[in-house]
């Protein structure tokens, strides 16, 4: 079979000469959108020195600064956490106990079905109600009910990610493994994860640059990510009697943006460390893999099916 693919067929010239042209339309009609709202705004005189003169401010420079390193310090945490969770919950769910897989599925579904606005807002009333009894104090029930609103959510959806990756993985190899001995817990963690890993990369990653995003959420909760220091900028600076929306959305989603990209560059770096890396499954002598083939043989056949 070609390499071509299989999903819909090679377009021909026609096809692509109607192709190019339809790029060529769109592009222009969203270039077209784009200078027109420049040019309203330009009218509305969003545009102008005083408005973004504001930047200059050392306590705007500040305030900016604070909320980017708030809002990276709850996405290195939640990050963490929902990567360490979503292998737990992969793994439970591929176990052979019942109860361990029935418990993982509810836990997934539920939290996957559950709004993530619901779900980070419902612990922050939990955490807030019981501040005194918790010892939490200043903002962190604001930022707790973040971290593990991201966690639960995130978590869940990297543990389907996982799974698939897992079950990705050729039967023949986690048999093979189980030929040479190993427990299903050695399976696990020497041969299928880091293999999942690797194949469900750009995946996870994904999901890691829509955590980044879903930070903004502590906005709703008042917790000082780079959303709320933008709200409470914009809201509190008059320029010429007017506020200065535009200016400060604009400089925010554009930081949003190049941490989005700094994160989707490293992605793309450790992909290409990866498989640049002299690891997998090698080629062996006809004499090796007959050797193999007698240890397997005569070693005791473990159970197939993965998980614990």
């Amino acid at each position: 079979m070609s390499g071509a693919s299989v999903l819909y067929d090679v377009p021909g010239p026609k096809a692509k000469v109607r192709n190019r042209f339809y790029t060529v339309i769109g592009s222009l009609a969203v270039l077209a959108v784009l200078a027109f709202v420049v040019m309203r705004l330009g009218d509305k005189g969003q545009f102008d020195p005083d408005k973004w003169n504001i930047f200059n401010n050392a306590g705007v420079r500040a305030s900016i600064r604070d909320g980017v390193l708030a809002t990276l310090q709850i996405f290195v945490i939640a990050a963490v956490l929902s990567l360490v969770l979503g292998v737990l919950l992969a793994v439970a769910r591929l176990s052979d106990h019942k109860p361990v897989r029935w418990l993982a599925t509810g836990f997934i579904e539920l939290f996957r079905a559950v709004p993530l606005l619901i779900t980070v807002y419902a612990l922050w009333v939990i955490l807030l109600s019981n501040r005194d009894d918790l010892g939490l104090s200043s903002n962190q029930p604001q930022f707790w009910a973040l971290v593990l609103g991201l966690t639960v959510y995130n978590g869940s959806v990297q543990a389907e990610v996982l799974r698939a990756g897992i079950l990705s993985v050729p039967k023949g190899q986690s048999e093979a493994a189980y030929a040479l001995g190993l427990s299903k817990t050695q399976v696990m963690t020497t041969v299928l994860i880091p293999q999942a890993v690797r194949a469900m990369l750009p995946t996870i990653i994904s999901q890691l640059v829509v955590t980044l995003k879903d930070t903004s959420l502590g906005f709703i909760i008042t917790y000082e990510e780079l959303l709320y220091s933008a709200r409470q900028m914009s809201t509190n600076i008059i320029v010429n009697g007017e506020d200065v929306y535009v200016p400060v959305i604009i400089v925010t989603g554009t930081i949003y943006v190049l941490m989005c990209l700094a994160l989707s560059a490293l992605a793309n770096w450790i992909e290409r460390r990866g498989r640049r890396a002299k690891t997998g499954i090698g080629t062996v002598d006809t004499d090796d893999a007959a050797n193999v083939v007698a240890v397997g043989d005569s070693a005791p056949r473990g159970p197939v099916s993965m998980g614990s």
